[in-house]
């Protein structure tokens, strides 16, 4: 039954037989038919035939990792007897912040090894993108650490800390961080995603009322804007963050971090596809 294990694996990922038809060489009454026998097999429904899409129903969403994994699984055994092939694909959610940096090499050093598995890029935020992790619409995600405990069947991989700065205009004057947060204009970092909420309770914690002029979610925005003298802002120190017209001031004592991570479904198999971009991103995190 691998052959309409990848079938389903390829309906769920695509949201339609036609696209995944398309995708694995197959007509639409072909996919129908291995979902069809696949369902026979497993006696339950898989999608909601009510919907116009081919959508997971509950026991699709529950038997969509297992299939994964048995599939993974497949291909480990196929490669150990000797055919030293791997092929697939691969769904990584990762919010911006990492997709031009850390996403880069740690895909380069999963590609070295497995050239031949297509991975494609999901973008989102880190609350959005913790729903399609739970919803089997991406295979894992790299994200910013939740701030409340995760469902048991999913697991949190820390990648960077990455610690937050005051930024401020290049010529700006020099004065306290706490004097600058409470006197000038403030870029808030949006409330609603994981790092904003962060930033927010450093506030409370500290006492400090800004004045709000601007709420968005791209650190690169935020940075450009106080690179244009809009105001300061609360940032992460990302690696690849251009300092151009910027200056970072440290919080001292009451300095706090941003977490990176990766959130998927456990376990993280050591010889699996998730396994392994696993381990080029902790690669990948670890370089200088």
């Amino acid at each position: 039954m691998i052959k309409e294990f990848k079938t389903f694996i390829a309906v769920a990922r695509d949201g339609t037989f036609t696209g995944a038809g398309a995708q694995l060489g197959l007509t639409q009454s072909a996919v129908s038919a291995q979902i069809r026998r696949l369902e026979d097999y497993l006696g339950v429904e898989l999608f909601d035939r009510g919907a116009r899409a081919a959508v997971l129903n509950v026991h699709g969403r529950e038997m969509l990792p297992q299939a994964e994994e048995l599939v993974a699984m497949a291909e480990r055994m196929a490669s150990a007897g000797g055919a030293g092939h791997v092929s697939g694909s691969l769904r990584i959610g990762a919010i911006a912040s990492v997709q031009q940096d850390l996403l880069v090499r740690a895909l380069g050093l999963f590609r070295a090894q497995y050239p031949d598995v297509r991975v494609r890029i999901v973008p989102g935020v880190s609350l959005s993108l913790l729903g399609r992790v739970e919803a089997g619409e991406v295979d894992l995600a790299v994200l910013i650490r939740p701030p409340f405990a995760l469902p048991p069947e999913l697991g949190w991989q820390p990648l960077l800390s990455e610690p937050v700065a005051l930024a401020v205009p290049a010529a700006m004057p020099e004065a306290p961080w706490r004097e600058l947060l409470a006197t000038q204009p403030f870029i808030r970092y949006d409330r609603a995603s994981f790092g904003g909420r962060v930033v927010d309770l450093f506030l409370k914690k500290q006492r400090i009322r800004v004045h709000e002029a601007v709420e968005l979610d791209e650190i690169e925005a935020i940075a450009n804007m106080v690179r244009h003298g809009l105001g300061v802002a609360l940032l992460p120190r990302l690696r690849r963050l251009d300092m151009t017209g910027l200056r970072l001031l440290p919080l001292g004592e009451a300095a706090f971090q941003r977490e990176i991570g990766l959130i998927g479904r456990l376990p993280f198999e050591p010889g699996s596809m998730r396994g392994k971009i696993a381990e080029c991103l902790l690669a990948a995190a670890a370089e200088p």
